[in-house]
Parts: C-alpha cells; sequence; structure tokens
C-alpha cells in the first residue's frame, strides 16, 4: 500500500486542510487531543520520547522547528511547538504540522501497527476525521 493512501495520513491531511486560519492554535489542539489518548497508552515518557525522534526526523526537512523537549506542565506541553509555529507563515506551519504528525504516527505504527494507530487517531480526532478523509476508502 503506498505511504498516501494510508488512512492515518489521509485523516492528518484532512484535518489540516480545515483550518487555514489560527493554523498555529489548530495544530496544537491536535497535538493535545492526541496526546491524551497516547500518554493513557504508552505514558508521559513513552510519548515524550516518540515526540523527540519525531521533531528530530522532522528538524532535517523543517530546521526551525523546536527541539523535541516538552513542558512538564501538561497544560502548556506544546508551548515551544506553538512559538515556532507562531513564526511562520499558515503554509509553512501546516506543511510542518503535517510531516510532524506523520512522521509520529509512521513512528507509532512501527511500535503497535497500523490498525492501532487509526483507532487511537479516531479516539483523539473523532471518528467523523477518519469519515471525511477515508470517503471511498476501507481500512482494514
Amino acid at each position: 500500500m503506498a505511504t498516501s493512501d494510508l488512512l492515518r495520513h489521509q485523516i492528518i491531511k484532512s484535518l489540516l486542510a480545515q483550518h487555514t486560519e489560527k493554523v498555529a492554535d489548530a495544530a496544537i489542539n491536535l497535538w493535545e487531543q492526541m496526546a491524551i489518548q497516547i500518554i493513557s497508552i504508552v505514558g508521559e515518557g513513552g510519548f515524550n520520547s516518540l515526540y523527540a525522534r519525531s521533531v528530530f526526523l522532522t528538524q532535517s526537512t523543517f530546521p526551525w522547528l523546536a527541539d523535541g523537549t516538552l513542558s512538564p506542565q501538561t497544560d502548556h506541553r506544546f508551548s515551544a511547538l506553538k512559538i515556532c509555529f507562531e513564526e511562520q507563515t499558515p503554509a509553512q506551519t501546516s506543511a510542518a504540522n503535517s510531516l510532524l504528525l506523520i512522521t509520529f504516527t509512521d513512528i507509532l505504527t512501527s511500535l503497535i501497527g497500523e490498525q492501532l494507530t487509526t483507532n487511537i487517531l479516531r479516539s483523539a480526532w473523532g471518528n467523523d476525521a477518519s469519515d471525511r478523509a477515508g470517503k471511498g476508502f476501507k481500512n482494514e
């Protein structure tokens, strides 16, 4: 299956396409929703490790991204990422966030599998997100 055909990639692209204003706020909201679901499964340390690795890999394309260190305060967990996003154009922010989310979910998928990762994203972002992204595409 081609990478662009993966339902989770389609979900990410669909959600990002919906937010053309306040792109940084929308991006952080997606990260916060996803973090809640993933932390409940792998713990804070596991999530932080996945996030740090994802940022490191994404920095080769977007070197302006802050390092992968997350704030220990859960209500400000992604504050460094938000600052980086706010300093860029909406198009740059959207592209960087898309790659960062795809990289993160690719790593997660390599650990827990495609179906479980997609189910986590559905829980985080709502089943309707996958419905909009997967019109005519069945994830088995």
